[in-house]
């Protein structure tokens, strides 16, 4: 028999065990994938904790001939099977696959429409992704959903269970960077075992939860892909908008970084929440980022930002909402390039972890645009640069110190702060004209 500790509550209690073993990604503004119908419930406790977004991945098993609930492997949306060892052991035939996967696709298809109807898909692609469920038997759902995921290259890949059959884990451990499972039990026989409440999560309580964030009251965020031609440079973006936005927040992200910086992404998600809109974008492109020098030409990087500004007000979604700038890094030096440049366009800067000095002591001097300096407390080489920086603004600023923070900002609850801080600041200097209707 298993030990009465290997036992869960209900789901919501497994999602709350496996948020503390996921701690140390909060922060880095996860997406985390459910596999329904169980998982579902799950990574919206999961998101919650972590500090991140969530959607389902959607793969469907496919059933045995005469057995349907025994999985032969699985489907995911586009189609790509995974199929098990013992799948022609049990007489499934090529012809049985391909008849079983087309049925289970139509299937997928169906559910996308009716999960998700008012927007696609969450973009995995350069993000911390979790792809959670509520155990695993066989494994050939998560294996296919781990696949899947997988071909739309995010930066890590996490496979997150409570609880698994130890070989089903052992299948599914090259899929992951990182399996996290809090129990693998020698006598298991199935996932309900190990739970005192393991009541069926039907689709009704999917589309609930998935489309919690469109409730009345709640505001719901368009997300596209845009790409900006900035001179002779093509650059990919990332625009959110939510409905009824109160202010537009361009980002400039620090060298070595991208617009999939996860730390941007998570104050830009905070950000979003107030009713900001944002921009996320490469500054360079891949064959400039591998020159270190361009990293730190601060003259091409304002000169890149300033592009994104000239686009963002000639662009009819967000035109003519008040325009705020968010620089981290070398990326806060461009920002307070391009407000010193660009005075009736730039409403508010802030900059974390910045290096304002790098944009000079005449720019500075020049910016007009209320400007906060966010900075960690443990940073001190770059909180002494951002302190004589302040001294040469002469435009309404502050600095705001994070408590033992270091330059990245990754200490716990750290980050939290610096979107607190910034989603403020932005709703005080943005939030003063009109917003747009939603």
């Amino acid at each position: 028999m298993f030990e009465e500790s290997l036992r869960f509550v209900d789901r919501a209690d497994a999602a709350r065990r496996l948020a503390a073993a996921l701690a140390h990604y909060r922060g880095a503004n996860p997406l985390i994938l459910a596999i329904p119908c169980g998982g579902v419930p799950m990574a919206q406790i999961l998101a919650a904790a972590l500090g991140g977004e969530f959607d389902v991945v959607l793969v469907r098993k496919l059933g045995a001939p005469h057995n349907p609930e025994l999985a032969i492997g699985a489907i995911d949306e586009s189609g790509r099977v995974e199929l098990a060892a013992h799948a022609c052991r049990v007489g499934a035939d090529a012809a049985y696959v391909q008849r079983e996967a087309a049925r289970q696709l139509e299937v997928l298809r169906a559910r996308r429409a009716q999960y998700s109807p008012r927007r696609p898909p969450r973009d995995p692609a350069g993000r911390t992704v979790i792809v959670v469920d509520d155990g695993l038997a066989t494994g050939a759902t998560m294996r296919a959903a781990l696949a899947a995921v997988r071909a739309r290259h995010p930066a890590r890949l996490i496979c997150a269970v409570p609880v698994a059959a130890r070989d089903s884990l052992a299948a599914v451990r090259p899929l992951a960077d990182e399996v996290v499972c809090l129990a693998a039990p020698a006598d298991f026989y199935a996932v309900g075992q190990f739970y005192a409440d393991f009541g069926a999560v039907e689709d009704a309580e999917v589309i609930r939860i998935l489309g919690a964030d469109a409730a009345p009251g709640a505001r719901r965020t368009m997300t596209t892909a845009v790409e900006l031609a900035l001179g002779a440079a093509r650059l990919d973006g990332d625009l959110d908008l939510p409905d009824g936005a109160c202010g537009l927040v361009v980002f400039a992200h620090g060298s070595g970084s991208s617009r999939r910086s996860p730390r941007n992404r998570f104050v830009a998600g905070e950000l979003n929440r107030r009713g900001l809109a944002t921009l996320l974008f490469d500054l360079l492109t891949e064959a400039e980022d591998a020159d270190r020098g361009a990293r730190f030409d601060i003259g091409r990087l304002a000169d890149r930002l300033d592009a994104a500004v000239a686009w963002s007000r000639r662009d009819e979604r967000v035109g003519a909402l008040r325009l705020g700038l968010f620089g981290a890094s070398t990326g806060a030096a461009a920002a307070l390039l391009v407000a010193a440049q660009r005075p009736e366009a730039v409403g508010a800067v802030v900059a974390r972890g910045g290096r304002p000095d790098l944009a000079g002591a005449e720019a500075l001097a020049r910016v007009q645009a209320p400007t906060l300096l966010i900075v960690g407390g443990a940073d001190d080489p770059v909180l002494e640069l951002n302190r004589r920086a302040q001294a040469q603004l002469a435009c309404p600023n502050a600095l705001e110190i994070v408590p033992r923070a270091t330059h990245l900002f990754e200490e716990p609850g750290a980050l939290e702060r610096v979107a607190e801080l910034a989603g403020a600041w932005f709703q005080r200097w943005l939030a003063r004209r009109a917003a747009i209707p939603g």
